[in-house]
């Protein structure tokens, strides 16, 4: 990989955007390795959740190279980045922004479950000033995520938002200090492990693919459908979260 760093740690993947001399700003070449580092992850049985961050300090992602935009091919197989068209990813994911997270980079960011900055990030969709339109995803889930007139008020005005007003808005779950950004994100990783990986998955694919349901009644009529709730109730996960508690030991999660 010459424009990302892929860290495994435990159950924990972080992949890393690593052009801090354009604030990562992604061209063509480090779409694919994007693809092939999401692809590895989702496949991977013993990583249970994804962390997404950029190198340097002043910055997530400024989202395109514009300078590469003339040599663009089209994106990848899932879309922006591998990732903003990943509808089938059950796995948790984690932003971890530590700077400005403009167009594209907003858009990965809305693209995961959660979203941890630190207090110098920024976010916005400049799209507009440039001439192009956001269509990584971001106008819907935007939209989707804080409510309509709050998004229309970004993304029509282009601005762009501190962490603070874009936890005071609600895509953003925590702001911390800079130098407390990998501690979060460790603590939120730790959160999450001590739950079972195939009932996170579970929870995860009910809650997206619920969404797209018209009403709650029909949401839970076709859950028992989803791929992801099926693979968890056959699971051996399913089984030894009752048997740990009869036995009053900790759960030995197996993530299958």
């Amino acid at each position: 990989m010459d424009f990302i760093t892929v860290e495994r740690v435990g159950r924990v993947t972080t992949i890393i955007l690593n052009r801090p001399e354009v604030m990562n700003a992604i061209n063509p070449a480090m779409h694919a390795e994007l693809q092939v580092a999401f692809d590895d992850f989702a496949t991977d049985p013993e990583q249970f959740i994804g962390v997404v961050t950029g190198a340097g300090e002043r910055a997530f992602c400024a989202g395109s190279d514009l300078k590469a935009l003339d040599r663009h091919g089209g994106y990848p197989k899932n879309g922006y980045a591998g990732l903003i068209e990943r509808f089938d990813l059950a796995k948790p994911l984690i932003a971890a922004v530590n700077g400005v997270a403009l167009g594209g980079g907003f858009e990965i960011a809305l693209a995961c479950d959660l979203i941890v900055a630190s207090e110098n990030a920024s976010f916005g969709l400049p799209e507009p000033l440039v001439g192009a339109v956001a269509l990584g995803g971001g106008l819907h889930r935007l939209s989707r995520q804080i409510g309509l007139k709050p998004a229309m008020g970004l993304i029509l005005s282009s601005r762009r938002v501190s962490a603070a007003e874009g936890l005071r808005l609600g895509f953003v779950n925590e702001m911390v200090p800079a130098d407390q950004l990998n501690t979060a994100v460790r603590r939120w990783c730790a959160d999450i492990l001590r739950g079972s990986p195939m009932s996170i998955r579970a929870s995860k694919e009910t809650v997206m693919r619920g969404l797209g349901e018209p009403d709650v009644a029909r949401a839970m009529r076709n859950q028992p459908t989803y791929p992801a709730y099926a693979a968890w109730r056959a699971s051996e996960d399913a089984r030894e979260g009752p048997a740990a508690f009869a036995e009053k030991r900790p759960p030995v999660w197996k993530g299958r």
